[in-house]
């Protein structure tokens, strides 16, 4: 949970990183930045701050902001009833991104400041993002992803985004943030 104040900051926080990578945002788009701690008011260790453009029946298209060393938790968006998980392109902007995926370890995962939550960060393989280059997850996978030292921005190109139906490996997760009063 986050106090107005908090929320206020971080949201005036992910505007400097959209300057930095270039983005320019109308002041309606500014006004809606997500900020994501996943009930867990860790927000610099476990959060996300993110920008919907678009999400219709098929399409979904969306900038993630992350604050240095920051980690979006590892989930995974499921196939459901018969529809299909979501597909989604990562494409680094700004800063460096370090994406764990399903695979053979290949390295020692990004885990500073992380003791509180690393039992539930298991995918071992990374991939590093710099800017102008991308990945893509296809439905049904484990993930989860960290920022470089500096922070990082991310265009996420997707199909419908259902993000209460995701499934984080961590069961303290709530995926919506509460502001306290």
């Amino acid at each position: 949970m986050l106090d107005k104040k908090q929320f206020k900051t971080a949201r005036l926080k992910a505007l400097t990183y959209f300057d930095k990578a270039s983005i320019v945002l109308t002041e309606e788009e500014k006004n809606s930045i997500e900020i994501a701690d996943f009930g867990l008011s860790d927000l610099y260790k476990i959060g996300l701050e993110v920008l919907v453009y678009v999400n219709t029946k098929k399409v979904c298209a969306k900038e993630l902001v992350m604050f240095p060393g920051q980690t979006c938790p590892e989930h995974i968006h499921l196939t459901k009833n018969g529809r299909s998980g979501k597909e989604e392109t990562f494409r680094c902007r700004w800063g460096k991104v370090y994406l764990y995926v399903p695979g053979e370890k290949n390295c020692k995962p990004k885990l500073d400041g992380l003791e509180n939550y690393k039992e539930h960060l298991k995918v071992p393989h990374e991939i590093v993002l710099n800017p102008g280059e991308q990945y893509t997850l296809m439905p049904d996978t484990w993930h989860w992803f960290r920022a470089g030292d500096e922070g990082a921005v991310v265009s996420e190109f997707s199909t419908t985004s259902t993000d209460n139906q995701d499934i984080f490996s961590d069961p303290r997760i709530n995926r919506f943030t509460k502001i306290q009063e």
